[in-house]
């Protein structure tokens, strides 16, 4: 079984930054991607990044480039998602995922593709 935990969420103001860390345990995860969703209020939950297990091939939603990094120094480390310059609708309740993968690594952008979630943590941005 695979267990994923986020924290670092909080209440910021626009521009404001915060760092969300996903820990992930349970399993060997070489052969897993890492993703970071959010749901805002009232919404349907969407794609925000995409990280392999070793830490390469980022990938981001358009509405964050730029302003957000995923990363991860190895593999035994947890994910980060370090969000800067902050907007009101960046506000929503964040989720750390995990899927297998191939070869081949796409952009997996729908939460359907994904297998295992955590409990999430919520963000909030004040204008």
């Amino acid at each position: 079984q695979v267990q994923l935990v986020e924290f670092g969420g909080g209440s910021v103001h626009a521009g404001g930054s915060l760092r969300l860390t996903c820990a992930a345990s349970g399993r060997s995860f070489s052969s897993y991607v890492l993703g970071w969703f959010r749901q805002p209020p009232g919404k349907e939950r969407e794609f925000v990044a995409q990280i392999s297990w070793s830490g390469g091939s980022p990938r981001y939603a358009d509405s964050v480039k730029g302003r957000f990094t995923i990363s991860r120094d190895n593999a035994n480390n947890p994910v980060y998602l370090q969000m800067n310059s902050l907007k009101p609708e960046d506000t929503a309740v964040y989720y750390c995922a995990a899927r297998r993968v191939g070869v081949a690594l796409p952009t997996f952008t729908d939460p359907s593709e994904y297998s295992y979630w955590g409990q999430g943590t919520q963000v909030t941005v004040s204008s």
